[in-house]
């Protein structure tokens, strides 16, 4: 097997993302599965998506579309859940709908090539530049440091809201920043890992690391390694069998999510649970 094409700097750069992407989209699904909120990523990664495509159609840079787009959708989730007493995934599959909507329309307005909107839409990581590792490593560092700053805050949050609330902790204001990182983690990796699949990078390592703990410290560390393995397997895989990476990356972090089920002590315990409960019956 020739390893010498991961001396070349495109490749250089593909590993440092998909390490930068795999630790930041990590963390933010830990955020996603705690919450029982799994289509936040799908609706915020159609937002950057639309977002881009606006970007693409009007003739400026497609993440600052898809940043602003973010940033709306995120704006709106909460609110739209609290003032209309609507269950946050009602809120999210109407943002949802919209973007899906705004997304067609910007594509079907876009005039030439559709090649720029197919590739933001399945991400190119090996094309990825120094100023897409510059934007992920900056993004990387802001969620990282606020999860570490505000641990014990983002964990009464996660835990119970309202009773976070009734402490005197900024809950709410703790809830929308998880938003607003969830769509500017979505915007650092868009060009790279593609709107299509992001929502898998963001979900599979977290579910994978909830099947295997029951510490949140623990959840964080092994949704970051799952997420950063699933990066370097997938590359080295796409190299191997001259296969797109963004799939090679997806399907290697669902394999390790269908691992951690196999291996999970939660199994276990539920399944002794039921036994026990049907002996009593």
């Amino acid at each position: 097997m020739d390893l010498s094409v991961f001396g070349y700097q495109f490749m250089q750069n593909a590993i440092l993302i998909s390490f930068l992407a795999g630790i930041t989209c990590a963390t933010i699904g830990v955020f996603v599965v705690l919450m029982h909120m799994p289509f936040i990523g799908v609706c915020m990664a159609h937002a950057a998506f639309a977002g881009a495509l606006l970007g693409l159609w009007l003739g400026f840079e497609p993440l600052i579309g898809a940043f602003i787009f973010c940033l709306l959708a995120a704006a709106i989730i909460g609110p739209l859940a609290d003032r209309g007493e609507l269950n946050p995934d009602t809120s999210v599959g109407i943002i949802f709908s919209l973007m899906l909507g705004l997304a067609f329309l910007f594509m079907g307005l876009m005039s030439g090539s559709k090649s720029g909107a197919l590739e933001l839409l399945w991400g190119s990581i090996l094309t990825s530049t120094r100023s897409d590792i510059i934007f992920l490593s900056v993004v990387v560092i802001i969620v990282v440091g606020l999860v570490l700053i505000f641990y014990k805050e983002i964990q009464a949050t996660l835990f119970h809201r309202e009773m976070a609330l009734s402490v005197g902790l900024p809950a709410t204001i703790i809830l929308y920043g998880i938003l607003f990182l969830t769509g500017t983690t979505i915007t650092a990796s868009l060009r790279s890992i593609g709107g299509l699949l992001i929502f898998s990078l963001i979900l599979n390592p977290a579910a994978a690391a909830y099947q295997l703990t029951y510490s949140m410290k623990r959840m964080f560390l092994l949704s970051a390694g799952f997420g950063v393995l699933s990066g370097w397997i997938g590359l080295l895989f796409s190299y191997l069998f001259n296969v797109p990476s963004g799939a090679t990356i997806v399907i290697t972090s669902s394999v390790i999510f269908m691992l951690a089920i196999v291996f999970s002590p939660k199994r276990k315990v539920k399944k002794w649970q039921g036994k026990l409960l049907s002996e009593k019956g």
